[in-house]
């Protein structure tokens, strides 16, 4: 871990030489043990470990703008294919229960977020609140799992954003790809288009804070306007005997066919599509007024999203008895095989494709300020917690998780066919 220390290596980074990094390691231990129980302070990361970025981020982010970024964190693709497989599984019709619980759920784990970043409004999110709470060695490892967590998702995001595309505009995956000969099966597609996105992303996110937010504001509409449409397609083609009505007289049959157990089985399944608002946290050192805006951002966007998820949970369960939801594709399937509505699926595959790229900018976001606050604690080279004097953004941070990002996805494995959207 990097520290500042007069008595081994004459005040400089650990890193500015070989010399003075091979004695820093020597002393690794020593200081393994004192850093590893310490804990820091609100007072020490609000002044003397954000001083250590040089420039201070600009505060120009206001209460509309992080609800933008929660939503446009939060529905992402994802939601087309959790809620037909919750569905299909667990819940039956009863799966907006499903996605009410585990939004009430998630607010209260949002009102947590938002009690720690009123009162200690920095960059860091969960890194920041763990190293107040239980010091820097959990504060590591947490950082650590954040920064790949972030990484290892965005490129499967990022790889995902062709295969909507692709069926938005009725073309193949593979036509986006071109295969690298030997490299193994499954390593050896490159996506140059997932790479174009990641670079446009992480240079709107080097030049502006508040142009990223009015970027993510325009995605964030239209991809909701696709999903009133879909909504409002649903509750036209719909029945609403769907609704209690299998299509196999033989299964369960009811509003809710696999009970309480179903109920809290889906809420479980469906919770991953809240996954999103913790990364509006780590904007709290741009908020204009922490304790006003943090608040109605942060629970507003959840709100807001659970409302849409449970509009299209009732949507889905009407266009199709639950025993024939497709799991992988509930919205594409239910429309593909009826007479005039494929065109449907064109319009799911333009939403889903604004949803990820949402995702994708807010994600991307959150993990260069991870990063930027890591780089504070000195835990890594604080090269990463430099703040650019024009744009107020961690560009450091910024480019070097986007570049490496596009060196990860480019041969990213895909875990499912990316065709059957």
């Amino acid at each position: 871990m990097e520290v500042q220390s007069s008595s081994n290596n004459g005040g400089h980074s650990s890193f500015s030489s070989l010399r003075v990094y091979l004695n820093s390691l020597s002393a690794t231990p020593s200081r393994l043990s004192r850093r590893a129980i310490s804990v820091s302070t609100s007072s020490d990361e609000m002044s003397r470990v954000r001083a250590v970025s040089g420039e201070q981020m600009r505060r120009t982010l206001r209460w509309y703008d992080l609800i933008g970024l929660g939503i446009g964190g939060m529905v992402g693709a994802g939601v087309f294919v959790t809620t037909g497989r919750a569905s299909r599984l667990d819940a039956g019709p009863s799966i907006v229960v499903s996605y009410a619980i585990a939004g009430l759920c998630a607010l209260l784990s949002a009102f947590c977020y938002t009690e720690f970043a009123v009162h200690l409004p920095v960059a860091g999110g969960a890194f920041s609140y763990i190293r107040i709470t239980f010091g820097e060695f959990p504060a590591f490892f947490t950082g650590a799992n954040l920064i790949m967590d972030y990484v290892m998702s965005n490129a499967a995001v990022s790889r995902s954003f062709t295969a909507y595309l692709g069926t938005a505009f009725g073309i193949s995956t593979s036509k986006w790809r071109f295969v690298v000969s030997g490299l193994p099966k499954g390593f050896n597609e490159i996506d140059p288009v997932a790479v174009l996105v990641v670079l446009v992303i992480t240079v709107i996110i080097c030049c502006s804070t508040r142009e990223s937010s009015k970027v993510n504001m325009i995605m964030t509409a239209f991809h909701i306007a696709f999903i009133f449409f879909v909504i409002v397609m649903g509750f036209i083609k719909g029945d609403s005997k769907n609704l209690s009505s299998p299509a196999n007289p033989e299964h369960p049959s009811g509003f809710f066919p696999f009970g309480a157990a179903g109920v809290f089985n889906g809420a479980a399944m469906v919770y991953l599509s809240y996954i999103g608002y913790d990364a509006v946290s780590t904007m709290a050192e741009e908020v204009e007024n922490p304790v006003k805006d943090i608040p109605v951002g942060v629970s507003g966007s959840v709100a807001i999203v659970t409302v849409l998820y449970c509009l299209m949970a009732v949507s889905m369960s009407m266009l199709l008895p639950y025993d024939m939801i497709d799991p992988e594709a509930p919205f594409s399937a239910a429309f593909r095989g009826s007479n005039g509505w494929e065109w449907v699926t064109k319009v799911v595959g333009i939403g889903a494709s604004f949803g990820i790229l949402t995702s994708l900018l807010v994600a991307m976001l959150g993990q260069a300020r991870y990063m930027c606050v890591i780089g504070r604690s000195r835990v890594v080279p604080f090269w990463f917690a430099k703040i650019h004097p024009k744009t107020s953004t961690p560009v450091n941070a910024s480019t070097f998780l986007g570049t490496f990002l596009c060196l990860i996805h480019s041969f990213i494995l895909l875990l499912s066919n990316s065709d059957e959207i």
